[in-house]
């Protein structure tokens, strides 16, 4: 049995539990529970606050853990990164207040700092060789230059509305973060092997997202134009229809680029597009 440990509540619970629920694991969930076993796979899920993850994960009291890679490198615990997971995306940024023309770093020597994240603001600091003095505050960073407690802020930035609303401005991107599975360094081979199955299953999901896959009707006259025009994964399929001259085109498109090739595909002899949603790829 593998134990996972989630965020209990927030943005990065739903979508943990959403990834979990798409790669096919089924849990029994009840009010207030802690643990929780899955119904048709050896895992079981420990629910806890985001700072105690990486701790958690570290000691071995859970194998492997949910966490922001912010999170992750605060705590500096001795844990392995084995998948980046692509959500909860955000950063971790400089921020000054906004009428001040910023010069560029050097500006932070001597100014005080205020942030949550002090590990990761004291390395970067040194690694840029600017000396600056760190004031520790938990919860409600962005108002610490309104009140005069420091002439900057260290934090995390999704939007940048907390910002504006705070009349600062973000000057310097230190991280860029996202949600990550973390492993304890101590798996026995029966978890390690779970643990494979688990993140085949990630990677299957995690291949679908922004996919979408493409049939089309063209006459056979058409074929070679229309894959010239497709970028898809691998060599489109192509099926002879019962009405002689035709085929049937299927393809995977990112959904990045799907208009462009859409009106493409039709200019070239496309015919009878039709546009599915994928829940996964297993490549």
């Amino acid at each position: 049995m593998l134990r996972i440990a989630i965020q209990s509540k927030g943005r990065l619970y739903e979508d943990s539990m959403q990834l979990l629920s798409e790669t096919g694991i089924k849990l029994s969930m009840g009010k207030r529970t802690l643990l929780v076993q899955s119904t048709n796979f050896p895992l079981e899920v420990l629910f806890l606050r985001d700072d105690d993850i990486p701790d958690t994960v570290a000691s071995g009291v859970a194998d492997v853990g949910i966490v922001g890679l912010n999170e992750f490198l605060e705590k500096e615990r001795n844990a392995e990164v084995v998948k980046k997971l692509g959500f909860s995306q955000c950063r971790l940024s400089l921020a000054i207040p906004r009428e001040i023309d910023y010069p560029g770093l050097p500006w932070f020597n001597g100014r005080k700092i205020a942030t949550s994240y002090p590990v990761i603001l004291r390395r970067y600091l040194q690694e840029n060789r600017i000396s600056a003095d760190i004031h520790v505050i938990t919860g409600s960073v962005e108002i610490a230059p309104g009140i005069g407690l420091a002439d900057a802020i260290f934090d995390i930035v999704s939007s940048g509305s907390t910002l504006v609303s705070n009349n600062l401005k973000e000057v310097e991107v230190v991280l860029k973060s996202e949600a990550v599975l973390i492993a304890t360094p101590s798996l026995s081979e029966e978890k390690k092997e779970i643990l494979e199955e688990l993140l085949f299953r990630m990677e299957a999901v995690q291949k679908a997202v922004d996919k979408k896959y493409v049939l089309m009707n063209a006459p056979t006259s058409a074929v070679d134009a229309i894959l010239a025009v497709l970028p898809g994964i691998k060599s489109p399929t192509v099926m002879p229809l019962a009405q002689k001259g035709w085929c049937s085109i299927h393809t995977v498109l990112d959904e990045r680029c799907f208009w462009e090739i859409i009106n493409k595909l039709k200019a070239v002899g496309a015919e009878g597009i039709l546009v599915l949603d994928i829940e996964k790829m297993v490549l």
